[in-house]
């Protein structure tokens, strides 16, 4: 019936096709007045003509089906008295040249029939009728907004369909669109202020000016509504999105979220949260007052926008200081409340999750019923798999001291150690881990579960479900707890001492093998038994390996830091190892944690060991004057500076050491001896008195 040259094609509009046409007596009618048809085809013209009939059925039952928040639904001032024919168009389209009424019969005829996405190729092929409804829009939209709204409706049928948006484009609906929106917010900021003024002034004219406004509301949202469906249509291509933002869009749409009708307000949500994805969208929201007029909307009756909201939310909420205005708008109780509601409780977890990546706001959970519901969720998901948003979100809570306390109260540590022991959860484990590292009740409560968490380590178990149970352990700093028992009965001291390899595993449970051992270290007894088992050559191996990496490096500077408290370890750290040395190196290093506790454990050396004192001493003087030392020794011997060299012409210092030539010490009048018979503890006190001149150079006293 249709060939591929268009010259052999031959329409056949079938105006009396419904859905009670009687398909055989059509199809024979089709026959005997097209000739070009021949009588033996029939049974394909009834099938065709069956296909269509069904197909006609089918799309009114999608129309009938229920609203979709993208579906824009038949609005005021839709309805005919007639049905629209698209054999009429011509007729339609000179009625947009006669007056308002006229042309706003013609629109919504034209109208009707664009909405049957079965009439738009043909509507496409008419550019008399398309360019008429722009010129019409262009020029008259300020007259009417019914006739507006229909016009853009038309244009909004075809940008449901990307291969239209160029015809829009064209004629170029868009930036009307655009203009009408920012003129109907203009309006209503206008109708707002009179009202107010009629109220205070005019209570009389007050109530016939409300009904006269919510009228003109009512079509204006329906103006917006179906103009920003349009927009969010042709934003799918990045390129119109981007023309749009430079229109300020954002600000228009942040601006509609002071109405009141959900339908809108649905439309203006999508539209942004679509927006949000783009970094200068985001930005652009958070320079405006944008989650304050979205916390409004929560929580809401309508499911659709309370969801969509909820979507923008957690959008925005990967900006710190986004999720600051969050908090301050007041969202955490009302997203907490939002936990118990099954359909919006994943999203509102992920917004609370993020909230709570911040350490100042996660104290502020502990003041809502966030904490116990959950606990609740956690013990409900019994042996299946807990979802990762809720774990993460406990994990980040339990940070938090106060939140720590009430995860606590009643059996909560009991029911989380058992799940956690029970499925070998690397994640629970993780959250118990950050319970323990709170000082106060809540950390006494692990004394119970002490022995649960050393046999964990002996096992092969998973990586990260041991290296959560060596964290938690290492959280341990509890006076009470025998380590040495610990240590005895499961057998520990092998598994740290072969775990201290560099290579033997990986770093992370390397590192908490470090940390483990900087704990139990406090104890005596267990520091004598650690050194006993050559710990501690372990250690300074592993720091040799590890020496760029500066959280190793201050773990196991701590752990000599705790050895040198004990005398037994004190003596082999001292005397059988090098490890005095190495902290020497590393007093100076760039990063301040590891120089503090060099500091502390050089101090202690020092005041116990006379030999490793002098050089301590030595260094840090050798360190406080480098730039005096560096600028003696590298000062030019030349003529100009004869009293550098002796009488025979040879220089003073020669090859010798800098700090043996006590005639080049700085005299002050009798404070400082000429023969240098002086301690490197004076320099410091020399440096942090009134003696200094510039520079921190030492200058005569006066």
């Amino acid at each position: 019936m249709q060939a591929d040259d268009a010259r052999y094609l031959k329409r056949i509009r079938l105006k009396s096709l419904n859905s009670n046409t009687d398909i055989a007596s059509l199809a024979r009618k089709v026959v005997e007045e097209c000739r070009l048809i021949s009588p033996s085809r029939l049974p394909e013209v009834e099938q065709l003509l069956f296909y269509l009939q069904n197909r006609k059925k089918s799309a009114e039952k999608k129309e009938k089906k229920q609203i979709k928040p993208r579906d824009l639904t038949p609005f005021e001032g839709m309805e005919l008295d007639e049905e629209a024919n698209i054999n009429s168009i011509d007729d339609y389209v000179e009625l947009l040249y006669e007056d308002i009424p006229e042309k706003i019969r013609g629109a919504t005829l034209i109208l009707h029939l664009a909405r049957n996405p079965d009439n738009l190729e043909e509507l496409l092929q008419n550019e008399t009728a398309l360019g008429a409804l722009a010129r019409v829009l262009r020029e008259d939209w300020k007259q009417s907004v019914d006739l507006a709204t229909t016009i853009i409706y038309v244009f909004f049928c075809f940008s449901s369909f990307s291969q239209f948006h160029g015809l829009i484009t064209h004629y170029k609906i868009g930036v009307l669109c655009m203009s009408i929106i920012e003129h109907e917010l203009k309006r209503y900021d206008l109708w707002q202020d009179e009202l107010l003024k009629k109220k205070k002034n005019l209570k009389k004219e007050y109530e016939k000016a409300l009904k006269k406004y919510h009228g003109l509301l009512t079509k204006q949202e329906q103006l917006l509504r179906v103009a920003l469906y349009l927009l969010l249509n042709l934003s799918e291509d990045t390129r119109t999105e981007l023309k749009m933002r430079n229109k300020n869009i954002v600000h228009l749409l942040v601006k509609t979220l002071d109405r009141d009708s959900e339908e809108l307000l649905v439309l203006v949500v999508s539209f942004l949260k679509k927006l949000s994805i783009f970094l200068e969208n985001k930005n652009d929201m958070a320079e405006i007052d944008t989650v304050e007029k979205l916390a409004k909307l929560v929580p809401c009756e309508h499911e659709d926008l309370l969801n969509v909201t909820l979507r923008l939310l957690l959008n925005l909420s990967f900006d710190t200081g986004l999720r600051s205005k969050m908090v301050q708008a007041d969202l955490l109780p009302k997203l907490t409340s939002l936990l118990g509601d099954e359909a919006q409780r994943q999203i509102a977890m992920c917004i609370l999750y993020h909230i709570s990546m911040d350490d100042r706001f996660k104290s502020m959970f502990a003041y809502t019923d966030c904490i116990p519901q959950v606990m609740k969720m956690l013990f409900d998901c019994g042996d299946e798999r807990i979802d990762a948003e809720l774990i993460s979100f406990c994990i980040n809570l339990a940070a938090n001291k106060r939140n720590a306390q009430i995860m606590c109260e009643g059996n909560g540590l009991k029911m989380l150690m058992k799940r956690a022991l029970k499925h070998k959860d690397p994640l629970m484990m993780k959250m118990i881990r950050n319970i323990s590292q709170h000082d106060g009740p809540s950390k006494n409560l692990f004394i119970d579960y002490v022995g649960d968490l050393a046999a964990q380590i002996g096992l092969k178990e998973e990586e990260e479900f041991v290296i959560e149970c060596l964290g938690t352990l290492s959280n341990l700093t509890i006076p009470d707890l025998d380590w040495e028992l610990v240590l005895k009965e499961y057998n520990l001291v092998p598994y740290l001492k072969d775990h201290l390899k560099p290579g033997s595993a990986e770093d992370d449970l390397i590192l908490e093998v470090v940390i483990m051992i900087g704990t139990v270290s406090m104890d005596d007894s267990c520091a004598v038994m650690l050194a006993k088992s050559g710990i501690i050559p372990a250690l300074i191996e592993l720091l040799n390996a590890q020496q760029e990496d500066d959280e190793f490096v201050c773990q196991i500077v701590y752990v000599f830091y705790q050895m040198v408290f004990h005398q037994a370890t004190r003596d082999v750290i001292i005397k059988e190892t090098q490890a005095p040395a190495y902290l020497i190196d590393l007093m100076h290093d760039k990063n301040a944690e590891i120089r503090k506790v060099c500091d502390n454990t050089l101090d202690i050396i020092a005041e116990y060991d006379v030999e490793w004192g002098k050089k301590i001493q030595s260094e840090k003087f050798r360190w406080h004057n480098s730039q005096w030392l560096e600028m003696v020794e590298n000062r030019q011997m030349d003529e100009a500076e004869p009293f550098m060299y002796g009488d025979d012409g040879e220089p003073y210092l020669q090859n010798g050491d800098i700090l043996e030539r006590s005639d080049l010490f700085y005299s002050a009048d009798g404070i400082i001896p000429v023969d240098g018979a002086i301690s490197p503890e004076f320099f410091t006190d020399f440096q942090n008195g009134d003696l200094l001149g510039p520079q921190g150079f030492p200058g005569r006293y006066i």
